[in-house]
């Protein structure tokens, strides 16, 4: 595929934490232009996101460097983007190391505010694993309350969203929250919640519950020292708006009405599949007991013991139903827990690398190559882990498009 910018856009757009340019392609699909783009992974010496950024979209306007050391963006914008890192948050990390904000990563939230200080754009419009309404565990929500202060401190109001891309007919369950910020934006209202908001819009709800309110204090160091305290639970739900220090919030439900695509909507023949995808037929037992229920007493290198249990998972995983969160260890052949593995007329086999750039709805083979050659598999499947859903985006910046 050669990606082409919108001829007549709707607006411009800044990228950060750019990866494989999720974000670029979603809003180009509903008339957005990027004109600057940001990718830098510390602490490695290829830059293979950004590599593959440039190849696909050309090196016009685009930066490989930490963002800590951009001082300002070099063109005017109308929209900043961003799925800023979220090791901090994930869920992937023990609640202990969790450490939200506070941790290496959570801190580049200070260097996004920043530029929006300087640049007041007309929207800001970020994604970040859902785990961020509650974290960090010892003060459930704070990480999120100082986000919205510090943005309402700015002139802005702001929208999120808890959005599975499954519900809204993606093939993948996918749950990530959606910040959507207008400066001189609407007040906090339900209205804007339910119906007249752009993440209201973009991803409708049939149905809501447990709506509640609240106020936050301007003061972005009392809120850090002491939002969440003794809370089990965060005070922030699945959708909610905030604006002038005040916030509504609550569940929701989905509403979607049309076709559900599965996980066997984006497999490719199994003739197309390399030897090296099937399971050998030693190594069976060893994923069927990763992948099931376990309840066992383990013994820690001081004697210890205790008792260790999970869950099984399906096994292999169904083609009928969107597919489980593709996780940045997808890659690489030997046995876990957390990959994908479906039957096929060869025996099991993984998913390649051209079928987790479909959950994610990223065109065939876009992380094959890069501005320097050849991508492993490994790493492909790494940013798909790291990728978010380009439909959902694509669906969200039609509505901004309307609001510019």
């Amino acid at each position: 595929m050669t990606f082409t910018e919108p001829k007549k856009p709707v607006g411009t757009v800044a990228e950060l934490f750019a990866g494989v340019g999720g974000f670029r392609l979603g809003l180009a699909a509903a008339g957005w232009k990027t004109i600057y783009s940001n990718q830098w992974e510390p602490s490695t010496k290829r830059q293979h996101a950004s590599e593959v950024y440039v190849h696909n979209f050309g090196p016009e306007g685009h930066s490989n460097e930490d963002v800590s050391k951009v001082p300002s963006i070099p063109v005017d914008f109308d929209l900043l983007v961003g799925g800023f890192p979220c090791q901090d948050y994930s869920v992937a990390k023990s609640n202990s190391a969790s450490t939200g904000l506070e941790g290496k990563k959570g801190v580049l939230w200070w260097e996004i505010l920043r530029l929006v200080k300087i640049h007041q754009p007309k929207f800001v419009f970020l994604e970040n694993v859902d785990r961020l309404l509650k974290s960090p565990s010892a003060q459930r929500g704070r990480d999120f309350a100082v986000m919205v202060a510090s943005l309402g401190a700015q002139g802005y109001s702001v929208e999120w969203k808890v959005a599975n891309a499954a519900d809204y007919g993606f093939p993948q369950r996918r749950r990530r929250v959606f910040i959507v910020a207008q400066l001189n934006g609407p007040d906090a209202t339900e209205q804007v919640l339910t119906s007249d908001g752009v993440l209201a819009e973009a991803l409708p709800m049939s149905s809501w519950s447990n709506m509640s309110s609240g106020s936050l204090t301007p003061s972005l160091l009392e809120l850090s020292q002491e939002f969440g305290q003794g809370l089990k639970i965060s005070p922030f739900r699945s959708a909610g708006v905030f604006a002038n220090g005040h916030y509504v919030t609550m569940d929701f439900v989905a509403k979607f009405d049309g076709l559900r695509a599965t996980l066997g909507d984006v497999l490719v023949d199994d003739t197309a599949v390399p030897e090296e995808y099937f399971v050998t037929t030693d190594s069976i037992p060893k994923w069927g007991y990763l992948k099931g229920a376990k309840s066992e007493e383990r013994t820690h290198a001081s004697g210890y013991k205790w008792r260790y249990a999970e869950g099984g998972m399906v096994f292999p995983d169904p083609r009928d139903r969107p597919s489980r969160t593709i996780l940045t260890g997808e890659g690489g052949t030997s046995a876990s827990r957390f990959k994908h593995v479906v039957e096929s007329t060869k025996g099991l086999r993984r998913l390649v690398p051209l079928e987790l750039e479909r959950l994610n709805g990223f065109p065939d083979e876009w992380t094959g190559l890069s501005s320097e050659g050849e991508i492993s598999d490994a790493k492909r499947a790494f940013f798909m882990g790291n990728a978010l859903v380009v439909g959902l985006v694509e669906q969200v910046g039609k509505v901004l498009a309307t609001r510019i």
